[in-house]
């Protein structure tokens, strides 16, 4: 082949690889959970998760006891598939009903007497530390603090700092799985600075580097203007953002939005959570949603149909708009998350599986490739996800199901 340039290297851009692949390390293969749990501090004990799936399976079982009327609550996808989906529902529900606990010391919780909180603190370690050892602790789990904007950051770090101490004396160490939840996130310094406490708390517990991590909050338009206008945040806090939460209430209040209008699939919601997307793709941060605020208004059938349907319908605004997680607040809401979410990738697996494949018989006979190769990463994460969602096995390097999947779990040996 005849060169012009006479194939020398192309001047900086092996410097402008490294660079791209320290801001842009594009991992997300990983397991991310479908939801997180929010229970006040004062609330936590060590049965606090079993008591959630009993009575998340006791009002499946009362108010839901076969799948006929699951297309009509958690939507058309479910048609096909209620008895599957009902089934799968009610395993989850028995042996693994939280899959990320968060304790919560903020909105949830209030402000109380130093003492109290110290005191609430202890009990939530004690708390965790029992769940450890009884092996019904979450995949994911830890604590929202007090957020600094709200003016005392000393406090936020006590509980934080007595907490952490607790649970690793308790535990023999710290379990895996801890995350931190960080609210209120109204000055981009704030972030900077907890990353500062997380690494000197590292250091006094004799934890590994890179150990403590945390999750933003998304709750105001400062913070969607800052992440906007930041490329280097996540480089500059050393891998310890894991993750960006969004909160709906306090996002939609500091709008001015009508008390009506504060619900997850409104514009506004709907704008910020794209600014979250664009500012922090590729870096590895996970994308959460938020959650809707609402319980039975009684024990009447009706009531608990027209709770699962509202939040259904928030779950699946979620998951079309490429937001995988979001918090729930009540364990009637663990029927409809499960059910949407499983009701939502069953869907589809079978058909973006025969895609995958047909597109790989056509690549590996040298035929014409009919799909775009964007298209077939996305196909194939839609399968990981899946994969992660409903309990299947997912095969390294593989496109997410050979045969079209079974229901191995990945916790404990558990089959969902």
């Amino acid at each position: 082949m005849r060169l012009t340039l006479g194939g020398h290297d192309v001047p900086g851009v092996d410097a402008a690889l490294a660079e791209q692949a320290r801001r842009y390390p594009a991992t997300g293969a990983s397991w991310q959970p479908v939801h997180t749990v929010y229970v006040p501090a004062d609330r936590i004990v060590a049965e606090t998760v079993q008591a959630w799936g009993e009575e998340a399976l006791s009002l499946l079982e009362r108010h839901l006891p076969g799948g006929a009327a699951l297309p009509a609550l958690f939507g058309p996808a479910a048609a096909e598939t209620a008895d599957d989906v009902r089934g799968r529902v009610a395993r989850k529900l028995a042996r693994e009903p939280v899959e990320d606990l968060r304790i919560d010391f903020e909105d949830g919780y209030g402000t109380r007497p130093a003492a109290e909180e110290d005191e609430h603190a202890v009990r939530a370690a004690e708390a965790v530390a029992a769940m450890h050892a009884a092996g019904t602790l979450p995949r994911r789990w830890g604590l929202r603090v007090k957020s600094f904007a709200d003016g005392d950051p000393a406090r936020s770090l006590r509980t934080l700092d007595g907490f952490l101490t607790e649970v690793a004396v308790r535990a023999g160490g710290l379990p895996p799985g801890f995350t931190v939840t960080f609210p209120k996130v109204l000055m981009e310094t704030y972030l900077g600075r907890f990353a500062g406490c997380l690494a000197s708390l590292e250091e006094g517990l004799g934890l590994a580097s890179g150990t403590l991590r945390f999750e933003m909050q998304v709750e105001a338009p400062q913070t969607v203007l800052f992440l906007a206008r930041s490329p280097d945040l996540v480089p500059s806090l050393g891998g310890r953002l894991a993750a960006a939460h969004f909160g709906v209430f306090d996002y939609t209040a500091a709008c001015g939005l009508p008390p009506a209008e504060q619900r997850l699939d409104h514009p506004v919601c709907d704008h910020a959570r794209e600014v979250m997307r664009v500012a922090l793709a590729g870096t590895g941060v996970e994308l959460s949603d938020g959650s809707l605020a609402a319980s039975p208004a009684s024990g009447s059938t009706r009531d608990v149909h027209a709770l699962w349907r509202a939040h259904a319908g928030m779950v699946r605004h979620s998951l079309r708009h490429g937001f995988y997680q979001g918090w729930d607040m009540h364990p009637s809401h663990l029927v409809s998350r499960y059910a949407t979410v499983y009701a939502f990738h069953l869907a589809t697996r079978d058909a973006y599986a025969e895609r995958v494949r047909a597109w790989e018989e056509r690549r590996d006979a040298g035929g014409g490739v009919m799909e775009e190769p964007a298209t077939i990463k996305t196909l194939a994460a839609a399968l990981r996800r899946a994969g992660h969602a409903l309990g299947a096995p997912v095969a390294e390097g593989g496109s997410g199901f050979g045969g079209g999947g079974g229901e191995g779990g990945e916790h404990g040996g558990a089959a969902y």
